[in-house]
């Protein structure tokens, strides 16, 4: 008993002096605390080396560098009479265009879809879409009128627009105009009232989407059952859309001509 007493008073004793000489090991001296509080009060906010203007100056060369060049966009090619005024020009590959914002022309459902038509023995470069002669044609995208022509064997009254994402849309077989050449547009804003002028079996609306003069698949950026475009951003593709531009189907040959050709096969062999 005495020897268990002993014991405790001892490992007391031991755990008493760990606890002062830990104390005495992790206590700094006075004269490092007096440098901490000096070292903290000559610290200055990050915030206080950042100046504003320069902030204002990064954000504004950023928000230049994201938006198209307005004055590149309708500075070339635009005194062109042609659907197409771009011949000749370097197509980049691959370009994303910013198809937000976009307005349906008229209400109507698709009537022809765009692709090559055996009737005609050509390509339909835009999508019909049915309207009554007179009816309300509104402008796709923000952008600029380029044309308002007449051609009797095509497009009959027709406008050409250029809008601020690069692209052109096209809008043909109209009765009447309502905006001229260098007007400033609004997507939604009236353009032009439907008809059935030009080259056409009917009233209705010839709507192209053109990039750089060459004619994309309107369906390709267009939901025309929602009336909504299927991405904000359309990635044009050059190689999906060069090889349709003159497309035309192999020609079969007819069947007199494949016998004459086989008879003529034979006579030879038989010689």
């Amino acid at each position: 008993m005495q020897f268990l007493s002993k014991t405790a008073i001892a490992l007391a004793a031991a755990a008493a002096l760990c606890s002062a000489s830990a104390q005495a090991q992790y206590k700094l001296p006075q004269s490092h605390d007096n440098q901490h509080s000096e070292l903290l009060a000559s610290q200055k906010p990050m915030a206080s080396d950042i100046k504003v203007s320069n902030v204002l100056k990064y954000i504004s060369e950023l928000n230049k560098t994201a938006a198209p060049d307005l004055d590149e966009i309708y500075g070339q090619y635009w005194e062109s009479q042609s659907v197409n005024p771009y011949t000749g020009v370097t197509i980049p590959a691959v370009q994303d265009i910013d198809v937000s914002g976009y307005c349906h022309p008229v209400p109507g459902p698709v009537t022809s879809n765009y692709g090559y038509r055996p009737r005609f023995g050509r390509m339909h470069r835009g999508i019909d879409l049915s309207l009554r002669t007179g009816d309300t044609v509104r402008v796709a995208f923000d952008g600029k009128v380029r044309l308002t022509r007449f051609e009797r064997k095509g497009y009959g009254y027709y406008v050409v627009v250029r809008h601020d994402n690069g692209m052109e849309t096209v809008y043909g077989h109209l009765s009447k105009f309502l905006v001229q050449p260098n007007q400033r547009v609004k997507a939604g804003e009236p353009i032009a009232l439907g008809g059935n002028t030009g080259r056409s079996t009917g009233p209705h609306l010839h709507f192209e989407t053109r990039y750089l003069g060459m004619a994309i698949n309107p369906a390709a950026i267009i939901d025309f059952d929602n009336k909504v475009t299927h991405k904000d951003v359309f990635t044009f593709d050059k190689q999906s859309y060069e090889k349709s531009q003159n497309y035309r189907p192999v020609a079969r040959k007819s069947r007199s001509k494949a016998r004459t050709t086989a008879s003529r096969k034979r006579t030879r062999s038989r010689r």
